[in-house]
């Protein structure tokens, strides 16, 4: 059963990758390389598998570090790896934002809602992903889990973006389209809005979500609609 949301939280906390930015474009940079594109989403679904492994063995990498190592993997065989790593990450330097993001963070922020990020990424692809994107000065602060003691899912993580927002577990809701960080959240003590923009059915063994929307306009009306904190 889902969670019933009685108020609005003070500070959001957005997940980054695939959360706010379209990493569809990636697969682009796979076919330049001369790989498919049907292997961008494995890969990346990869990478993070490699990052939590890292992180429950008592380590902090860097996502970058990670990424280009899983992707080595996928490029075996190519004729020149380095080359084409270097070209896919790259990419991440030119993502746009999904389309509904602009109108959706104006929109929660218009409502005086404390707009925070926290990835796995790095803060300065979060940074260049709003500069490009016009959305910079609706975000209060862009943290990375680079800075914090592990990557997310754990607990840690959540607890430093509490410590620097200045906020209780209860006035916080992460935001993402990934369940394993819903459920993260969800541990930790935050209330969390899972974006579904695939219909796809949420995982039954994870904490559910506070509130379920399929975008992030939708997420604005749905909180537009709770008392203030």
């Amino acid at each position: 059963m889902t969670p019933t949301l009685e108020r609005r939280p003070r500070v959001l906390l957005f997940d980054v990758n695939e959360t706010l930015s379209d990493m569809t474009h990636l697969g682009d940079r796979f076919v330049e390389v001369g790989v498919p594109h049907y292997l961008a989403a494995p890969w990346f679904a990869g990478l993070l598998r490699d990052g939590f492994a890292l992180t429950v063995t008592g380590h902090n990498p860097s996502f970058a570090e990670v990424a280009r190592a899983s992707l080595r993997t996928v490029l075996h065989g190519k004729a020149n790896v380095e080359a084409a790593t270097r070209h896919v990450m790259a990419g991440f330097l030119e993502l746009p934002v999904h389309e509904d993001v602009p109108d959706g963070i104006r929109a929660l922020a218009g409502m005086g809602l404390r707009l925070v990020t926290l990835s796995n990424g790095s803060a300065d692809v979060a940074e260049g992903l709003f500069e490009r994107s016009g959305l910079r000065d609706r975000f209060e602060r862009v943290l990375s889990v680079e800075d914090a003691p592990a990557w997310k899912p754990a607990a840690s993580a959540y607890a430093y973006a509490l410590g620097q927002c200045g906020v209780a577990p209860q006035d916080a809701m992460l935001v993402a389209v990934h369940p394993w960080d819903v459920h993260g959240a969800k541990a930790a003590g935050l209330r969390a809005a899972w974006v579904d923009r695939t219909g796809a059915p949420y995982p039954g063994p994870m904490y559910a979500a506070d509130l379920v929307a399929t975008s992030l306009t939708d997420l604005a009306s749905r909180l537009e609609g709770l008392p203030a904190s």
